[in-house]
């Protein structure tokens, strides 16, 4: 069952957003290769993580039915300088609520907020067997630029991933 985009409410994450994301979080890091991280958070790492996500780069919130379903955030691609117009993209829906179309709001969500916030270079990570999100990604014109092979170790295997950009167009 599609969710309509009328009814979802997206907004910036707060503090009282931190166990939902934090329990999606973690459902993916026990159960899908979204992550490479494989060890749970806690509660505490989670509002550390979120303090770090100020200014160029927030975190928001997706709220179905007063339900906390999804999360994305905009994380600096690095501390240099040079980088400071680049972030990477994060997309996470409860497992429940997968499949509904979140995911294409929230991307939809991170290029819109990034013309915004005056981004100029978006970079999205994903791990092999995630076509879906490949596709979803290019949707909003984000361009696969390389394969990185066999970089991350999980559920005994090396995987590949696949490393998306996309660049502002000041003519859109």
């Amino acid at each position: 069952m599609y969710i309509l985009k009328s009814e979802i409410t997206i907004r910036l994450a707060s503090l009282t957003d931190i166990p939902a994301i934090t329990e999606i979080y973690n459902e993916a890091i026990l159960n899908g290769t979204a992550t490479f991280d494989t060890e749970i958070k806690t509660i505490a790492d989670r509002t550390t993580w979120l303090n770090q996500h100020i200014g160029k780069y927030p975190v928001w919130v997706a709220y179905y039915q007063n339900v906390l379903v999804a999360w994305c955030s905009l994380t600096q691609y690095s501390d240099r300088a040079a980088y400071a117009a680049t972030a990477e993209v994060s997309v996470y829906v409860h497992y429940q609520y997968r499949g509904r179309g979140l995911g294409n709001l929230l991307v939809e969500h991170l290029v819109n907020q990034a013309k915004y916030l005056q981004l100029h270079c978006l970079l999205a990570r994903i791990t092999e067997g995630n076509d879906t999100s490949i596709r979803l990604h290019q949707k909003y014109g984000f361009k696969v630029v390389g394969v990185m092979r066999e970089v991350g170790f999980k559920f005994g295997k090396f995987l590949d991933v696949t490393l998306m950009q996309w660049v502002f167009d000041k003519k859109e």
